[in-house]
């Protein structure tokens, strides 16, 4: 079985993100579509990852590499495609087989496989890829092992090297800096834009406590959905200029080509406010006017200081990558192991009956006769006898079967 594991996969290193994102299957249409392609394929097991970068067939059967079984593969589960962007996928797939497709699971989990090195909501999306797998009964017992032994590798990476250790996403870079700043809950936060960054970031800091948020959005209904979420207000974002009741946190992310914050703005939401405030300013171009820098006392976050800090924690997190690496030669060599007791168990699973024959056939037909002329109290030390040497049957081979296969490589 281990052999006949394999992998087809779209990621970042092999493929545009906005094609990969053709290849996602709704959620709705999984059973029917994955079940198809798995009895087409004569595919035993099938694991169907699929995140906002990557979506990967984990699968059990013959090889599936060869560009003929690649396109009878697209062509069978993404009927509905154009034969070009089937052409693209066939002739950019990675796939891979044997113990190699098992590493490759363990460093997708690990997350040095990932766009962003140390991001651990991987592991969550594996585990939750084959949650929904053996629901929809497509995942079987070696891809349950696999994923077992991959969640518990991912849990020893996270835990015992630096590779997560530091943020470098913006959102959670901009909380940990207004963290640092010491920013009470109950601050004054406005946010301008609710695209998805700010959403995120604003979501994130209702989380961890804050509760007075103002949503300034050109399309008001939008800025209201997001309000609502925070338990904040939503108001036009024509209306900044003439807003009354001051900020301590400015929190601004829209699309505008010019600086959206100009000194007049910003010198009127202050209504004569002196304490320093704290703008975080993740647009690209910036939203503030660099002009107010000049003018006014405040923390500036910006997009370039949290992608300075950022690439420094990458640098971090990739000096652990040899640790991980590390784990994963020690994770491969236990599973191997694994494999190998699995197989062990499988093929002497016929074992216990066959002995429960040999024993109903020895006291109900060869000795019957015997077994009839004893007294009773005779009879029970004869159980006690049979039942102890059956169960020794059961465990003595098996136990030699993988002390004997495990020696031999």
């Amino acid at each position: 079985m281990y052999s006949q594991f394999q992998v087809i996969a779209f990621t970042h290193s092999n493929l545009d993100v906005s094609e990969i994102g053709l290849l996602q299957i709704e959620e709705g249409e999984r059973k029917v579509r994955l079940a198809a392609v798995k009895a087409e394929m004569n595919w035993s097991e099938l694991l169907f990852l699929s995140t906002c970068n990557r979506v990967e067939f984990f699968f059990c059967g013959e090889s599936s590499g060869t560009e003929e079984k690649l396109f009878h593969f697209f062509r069978t589960l993404y009927s509905k495609l154009p034969q070009e962007k089937i052409d693209l996928f066939v002739s950019n797939a990675l796939h891979i087989q044997g113990e190699r497709s098992m590493e490759h699971l363990l460093r997708v989990a690990s997350s040095i496989d990932s766009m962003v090195v140390g991001e651990r909501e991987i592991i969550t999306q594996v585990r939750k890829a084959y949650e929904q797998s053996h629901k929809l009964g497509l995942a079987g017992d070696f891809i349950r092992l696999a994923v077992k032994q991959t969640i518990e590798t991912a849990k020893k990476v996270y835990t015992e090297t630096s590779i997560s250790k530091k943020p470098v996403s913006v959102v959670s870079l901009a909380y940990h800096r207004m963290r640092e700043l010491n920013i009470p809950l109950d601050a004054r936060i406005l946010i301008l834009g609710a695209g998805v960054t700010n959403t995120t970031l604003s979501r994130f800091l209702r989380k961890h406590g804050y509760t007075n948020f103002v949503v300034f959005n050109r399309t008001l209904s939008k800025g209201e959905t997001l309000a609502n979420d925070l338990n904040g207000a939503a108001l036009p974002l024509t209306e900044l200029n003439d807003y009354k009741n001051g900020f301590d946190v400015l929190i601004s992310c829209t699309g505008t080509d010019t600086h959206l914050v100009t000194p007049e703005i910003y010198k009127n939401i202050l209504q004569g406010e002196t304490d320093k405030k704290v703008v975080i300013d993740i647009a690209i171009p910036q939203d503030l006017d660099p002009a107010i820098l000049d003018c006014h006392n405040l923390h500036h976050i910006s997009v370039s200081l949290l992608q300075k800090i950022s690439d420094s924690n990458l640098k971090e997190r990739s000096a652990g990558i040899s640790h991980v690496e590390e784990i994963i030669s020690w994770s491969l060599t236990k599973f191997n192991l694994l494999q190998k007791e699995r197989n062990v168990e499988l093929a002497m699973r016929g074992v216990p009956q066959k002995v429960k024959e040999i024993k109903s056939m020895a006291m109900n037909e060869v000795f019957k006769n015997d077994l009839d002329s004893l007294d009773k109290e005779s009879k029970e030390v004869l159980e006690k006898i049979l039942g102890y040497m059956e169960k020794k049957y059961m465990s003595v081979p098996m136990k030699l079967a993988k002390e004997i296969l495990l020696k031999s490589k």
